[in-house]
């Protein structure tokens, strides 16, 4: 059994999906607006981005409708994180139910956005794709796959890339002092802001908030270069094969 698992031909598939989904319903409404979505099936946690930040209180106010929201949090700026008990029982046919039933592992997050849902499923067996291809289609969903590989062991390398991973070694004020760069356009080209400008923003000493950064940066660094490492080492029509042309 063991074997044969080996042997089996895995794919990466990446499609995106519309139906008559409350998410994908909002997501149609407010365009200029993205939103991640995790489930562990007793709670959704959202993460929203949005060119518009006063289209925020209204997104939150559509989605209270569908389940309850039971913590809220925003950096006031471009990000907005809703955590609500879950709502798959309010959607009558879920895509996540037929990703099960087809034997499909899904890579989370869902991305909503345009009226569109998008999703990354390891396949393991092509039937089972095909299957959940007809499945959904029978359901009178839109469907377009943005890509398939095969999953070569390289793809499977990107799944350890945790937040943990990159983020642990971060005290609170490292952290506090990459957002505060990025809030203010530090790291725009041309760049918005200067240390200098930011830290007398922040109320703190220049130099303070400039050991933060730079400590911030080069842990960052560190945690991505073996990522960045094993990426470089995959052919160049392997890299321009993962990217998703929508």
């Amino acid at each position: 059994m063991e074997n044969l698992f080996l042997i089996m031909p895995l794919f990466e598939v990446v499609f995106k999906i519309t139906h008559d989904c409350p998410f994908c319903n909002i997501s149609k409404k407010f365009p200029s607006m993205k939103m991640f979505f995790w489930c562990n099936n007793e709670y959704d946690v959202i993460e929203m981005i949005a060119e518009k930040p006063e289209e925020y209180s209204v997104v939150v106010q559509e989605l209270s409708k569908i389940s309850k929201i039971v913590e809220e949090s925003s950096d006031q700026h471009k990000v907005h994180i809703v955590m609500k008990t879950c709502a798959c029982y309010t959607i009558e046919t879920p895509v996540s139910k037929f990703i099960d039933e087809c034997a499909l592992l899904h890579v989370s997050p869902i991305v909503y956005e345009g009226g569109w849902e998008y999703y990354r499923v390891i396949a393991f067996r092509h039937k089972d794709l095909e299957k959940f291809f007809r499945s959904i289609e029978e359901k009178g969903f839109v469907f377009d796959v943005l890509r398939k590989v095969p999953f070569d062991g390289f793809i499977a390398s990107s799944l350890a890339l945790t937040a943990d991973s990159l983020f642990s070694d971060l005290t609170e004020k490292q952290m506090n002092a990459l957002l505060a760069a990025y809030n203010y356009g530090y790291y725009k080209l041309p760049r918005k802001a200067d240390v200098s400008t930011i830290a007398v923003k922040k109320k703190v000493p220049r130099t303070t908030f400039q050991e933060h950064l730079k400590k911030a940066e080069n842990k960052l660094i560190a945690s991505l270069i073996p990522y960045i490492m094993l990426y470089k080492q995959a052919p160049e029509e392997k890299r321009k094969s993962l990217k998703i042309v929508a």
